[in-house]
């Protein structure tokens, strides 16, 4: 907001042109890119040392997401779980939402709306290595096809010597994936895969069907944000959750 009658152009030049940090805003902007550094950072920290463990992911038909799906490749010499994690890391990295986070948490390019910024030649992603970020559609694809194994993941976790059940893991490998699914399906790009190239949504049955689920996700994708976070401390906690039932630490509950 402009002060003083002074222009918005002008206003948010004057907050921005001192350098990094440079504002005339009062309130606690650094609070939140503070906060996704530290959240993005612990869950960063953890799920690495998780995938560099290669032990403990399972526990009975309790397979943690950070492992699914569950290979052995022999010519791969170190946790196959680096493996398994490359699809759901490039969909998360090249994430509309993510790209913002972890931009302005960590590059502080920029930290805030009008708070300076590092000044240099702006070339958005144009440039190697931020052109990758066109890869996010493709991205989409294959994470939508680890969904598969995840969801299988989800039905092995309801069942107990042969039979149906509910135990507490089941619900930590279902709150995953369904989470999970909700960030994937909530992205821009499978908006457009639903309802994109329609120059008429009412000329068809397939059109206004497009046009009803192309709706429906557009409002998922007004909560795209909430389901970034939240499925991924779901990953996390699940992971937590069977490592420390296959460590012995603790007893899983069953309910059914």
């Amino acid at each position: 907001m402009a002060s003083k009658g002074i222009p918005l152009g002008q206003a948010t030049e004057a907050m921005t042109r001192e350098g990094l940090g440079a504002t005339e805003r009062r309130d606690a902007w650094w609070l939140a890119p503070v906060a996704v550094a530290v959240g993005l950072g612990l869950a960063g920290l953890y799920l690495t040392w998780a995938a560099a463990q290669n032990a403990h992911f399972r526990f009975g038909g309790y397979l943690s997401p950070v492992y699914s799906p569950e290979i052995h490749p022999a010519w791969w010499p170190i946790s196959p779980a680096f493996l398994v994690l490359i699809p759901p890391l490039l969909f998360r990295t090249t994430c509309y939402y993510y790209r913002k986070a972890y931009y302005r948490a960590f590059f502080w390019d920029p930290p805030a709306c009008a708070v300076g910024e590092v000044k240099r030649s702006y070339a958005g992603e144009a440039k190697f290595p931020f052109i990758l970020q066109n890869m996010h559609r493709f991205a989409l694809y294959l994470a939508l096809f680890w969904l598969i194994f995840l969801w299988h993941d989800v039905w092995q976790a309801f069942h107990f010597d042969g039979r149906l059940g509910v135990g507490l893991g089941s619900l930590f490998i279902l709150a995953s994936t369904g989470t999970l699914t909700l960030y994937t399906t909530s992205c821009h790009s499978w908006r457009h895969l639903i309802g994109g190239k329609l120059d008429c949504f009412s000329c068809s049955a397939s059109s206004r069907a497009r046009h009803g689920l192309w709706e429906w996700f557009t409002g998922l994708n007004e909560r795209h944000q909430l389901h970034a976070w939240i499925s991924l401390f779901a990953v996390t906690a699940a992971d937590v959750y069977v490592r420390l039932l296959s460590m012995g630490l603790i007893h899983d509950r069953r309910f059914l």
